[in-house]
């Protein structure tokens, strides 16, 4: 019976050292950790190990449970993987242990929580790109192909993949480019 931990931040240029410091301090046998976004479970080569390895009487930790996920569809599938396993979940910072109905209660009002809060954060950026862009402010991201430099190599008799070869392009933007 092991108790594995799991950290995760949303951005590279983010730290675990915190997270893998409590973690630690909780007793965690194993921490894995990586830096993903936990509004899917897709893409989370570590959590993937992680359930993969867990086994009957293990104990998963976080400090948070929007560190594990922050939709509210993932979690539950997460948490129903975990308890036919027979492995418990416990957060540091959060009062909730799913060893009994009462934590059971509390992990998924935590988890609606982290899923309201991901989606009110997306409706405020939204908000905020339309206002800019009414605003005039936002151009969106600036092109990254040359249009008049794949027209130009196409002209002196370059094909397609050679044009994207030496302009580091993928030969659909150049097939676009010429159809245009």
């Amino acid at each position: 019976m092991a108790v594995y931990g799991y950290a995760r931040v949303s951005s590279m240029d983010q730290d675990l050292t915190i997270q893998e410091e409590v973690l630690r301090n909780a007793g965690c046998d194993v921490i894995r950790t990586e830096k993903a976004s936990g509004t899917s479970r897709n893409g989370r080569a570590e959590l993937d190990t992680l359930m993969q390895f867990l086994r009957l009487g293990d104990t998963l930790m976080v400090t948070r449970i929007d560190r594990l996920a922050r939709s509210i569809g993932d979690l539950q599938d997460i948490v129903r993987e975990l308890k036919d396993k027979g492995v418990r979940l416990k957060a540091t910072e959060q009062p909730f242990d799913t060893g009994d109905i009462y934590g059971e209660l509390t992990l998924n009002l935590l988890g609606v929580f982290a899923d309201f809060e991901t989606k009110l954060r997306r409706e405020r950026q939204m908000e905020g790109i339309s206002r800019a862009k009414a605003e005039g402010v936002y151009k969106g991201r600036k092109p990254s192909i040359d249009p008049a430099a794949v027209k130009a190599l196409a002209l002196q008799g370059i094909g397609a993949s050679e044009i994207a070869k030496r302009l580091g392009i993928g030969r659909a933007s150049v097939y676009r480019i010429l159809g245009q």
